[in-house]
C-alpha cells in the first residue's frame, strides 16, 4: 500500500502490573506484561497483531486506549499528539476517535439494555445527539453493520453470536473513530460466520477510512485482513514485516511454527509442521537472553544470554526480525 503518515506512533511500550509473589503474601514486585514495543500504524491501515494467549496482546491494545489498571512507560502518539501524559479530560476528548471491539460479544454488552438504549447511551454521553437525531444515528448504525433497523429494541440475548458482534462494531461505530482495536473479534465465533465479520470490518474500512489493529491468535484469520503483521512473544515483537513478506518468508523461529500449524490450501502439498517444545512461560518466569530459546528449535548458545534487538532483515527496512541468527 502507498506509505502513509502514521496515525499511530509507539515507542518503547511498556505496561506493568504490581503484583505479590508468594501466593500473595509477599512484596508487590513489577511483573512486565508489554516490554518495549515499538511499531507505528498508517491512516487506512491494518495492523495485525499475533501471539499465543497470554504474551500481552491484549494488554498492550488496551494500555493504547487506557483499559486496564497496569502502568504504562513509553511514547504513544495519537493524530500527531503525544497522549501518554494527556490529563482524563483531554484523553475522554480524544477517546472517542479510539475505540475498541472485544472477544466476547456476549460479555462485552449490557444485558438489561436493548441495543437501541446502548447505542443511545453512547450518544448521549459524548453529547452526539439525542430524542430523533439519536434514533436516526442508531437506524443509520445498524444500516451500515448489517442489521435490520427493527432490532433496535432488541435485547443481547436475543441475537446469535454473530449478530452480537455486529452489534459490538456498532457502538464502535457510534462516535465516527478513526482508529479500531479488534480484540480477537472473531475468534469466538463459528468459522463461516468469521469470514462475514472479516468481510464486514473490510468494508467499514473502506467506506469510512478506518485503521485498524486487529489482534489474533491465529494467524490463518490474520492473513485476509491485515497489511502488515507483526508477532509478539513474552510481551515483545519478534517479527514484523508486510504481510506478503511474513507469509511467504517468515523468518524467526516462532513465526515459522505458527505458520506451520496453518493448513495448505494446495492440494497435494503439506506444510511441515513445527512443533515447539513445553508451554510458553509467564510473564514472571522470562527466560533470559532471547525468550524464546527454551523452545526454539534453532537455538544456540549465545540466545540463553543475549537478548536480540528488532533489526531489518536484510535491505529490506519494513521486514524486521529479533533473532541472533539474522544477526
Amino acid at each position: 500500500m502507498a506509505e502513509a503518515r502514521p496515525l499511530l506512533r509507539v515507542q518503547d511500550l511498556r505496561v506493568e502490573f504490581n503484583v505479590k509473589k508468594g501466593g500473595g503474601f509477599g512484596r508487590p514486585v513489577p511483573l512486565r506484561v508489554v516490554d518495549g514495543v515499538s511499531f507505528s500504524i498508517a491512516e487506512g491501515e491494518t495492523l495485525g497483531l499475533v501471539g499465543e494467549s497470554g504474551c500481552g496482546k491484549t494488554t498492550l491494545g488496551r494500555a493504547l486506549i487506557r483499559l486496564g489498571h497496569g502502568s504504562i512507560h513509553g511514547s504513544i502518539e495519537f493524530e500527531g499528539r503525544e497522549i501518554t501524559a494527556l490529563g482524563a479530560r483531554d484523553f475522554r476528548q480524544l477517546r472517542s476517535r479510539m475505540q475498541m471491539i472485544f472477544q466476547d460479544p456476549f460479555g462485552s454488552l449490557n444485558p438489561r439494555l436493548t441495543v437501541g438504549e446502548m447505542l443511545s447511551e453512547v450518544l448521549l454521553v459524548h453529547g452526539l445527539g439525542k430524542g430523533p437525531d439519536a434514533r436516526r444515528r442508531i437506524a443509520e448504525l445498524l444500516d451500515v453493520v448489517g442489521l435490520p433497523r427493527e432490532y433496535h429494541h432488541r435485547y443481547p440475548h436475543e441475537f446469535s453470536g454473530g449478530q452480537r458482534q455486529r452489534v459490538g462494531i456498532a457502538r464502535a461505530l457510534a462516535l465516527n473513530p478513526r482508529f479500531i482495536i479488534c480484540d480477537e473479534p472473531v475468534s469466538a465465533l463459528d468459522v463461516s460466520i468469521q469470514s462475514q465479520i472479516i468481510n464486514l470490518l473490510k468494508d467499514l474500512q473502506r467506506d469510512f477510512q478506518l485503521t485498524y489493529l486487529f489482534i489474533a491468535h491465529d494467524l490463518s484469520v490474520v492473513e485476509h485482513i491485515s497489511d502488515r503483521v507483526a508477532v509478539m512473544y513474552l510481551g515483545r515483537i519478534v517479527e514484523i514485516a508486510s504481510s506478503r513478506d511474513l507469509y511467504t518468508n517468515p523468518t524467526h523461529p516462532y513465526t515459522k511454527a505458527l505458520l506451520s500449524a496453518i493448513p495448505n490450501p494446495e492440494p497435494g502439498r503439506k506444510r511441515e509442521r513445527i512443533i515447539l517444545g513445553g508451554d510458553q512461560p509467564g510473564p514472571m518466569n522470562i527466560p533470559p537472553g532471547c525468550g524464546f530459546h527454551p523452545r526454539c528449535p534453532s537455538a544456540m548458545p549465545e540466545c540463553a544470554v543475549t537478548a536480540p534487538a528488532l533489526r531489518p532483515l536484510g535491505e529490506n527496512p519494513g521486514h524486521r526480525v529479533s533473532c541472533l541468527l539474522n544477526s
